[in-house]
């Protein structure tokens, strides 16, 4: 993993933590800014996750050329 997809990880379960602790306090606020906040974890987790296969790849390419 690196760390985009380290910190939307994070990112992610915070948003929801905060998601479900507005919907259970019934604070209307509190839960936008968790949905808002797992969501914007989540993008950022899928783009670590497409960096890391990207340089995955070129790393394969490489293997290849040399090999």
């Amino acid at each position: 993993m690196n760390r985009d997809e380290l910190d939307g990880e994070k990112k992610n379960f915070a948003g929801r933590v905060k998601e479900a602790a507005g919907t259970v306090t019934g604070n209307q606020d509190l839960e936008e800014k968790g949905a808002q906040e797992r969501a914007e974890g989540e993008a950022q987790a899928e783009l670590g996750r497409a960096r890391r296969k990207v340089g995955e790849a070129i790393e394969d390419l490489g293997d290849e050329i040399k090999g």
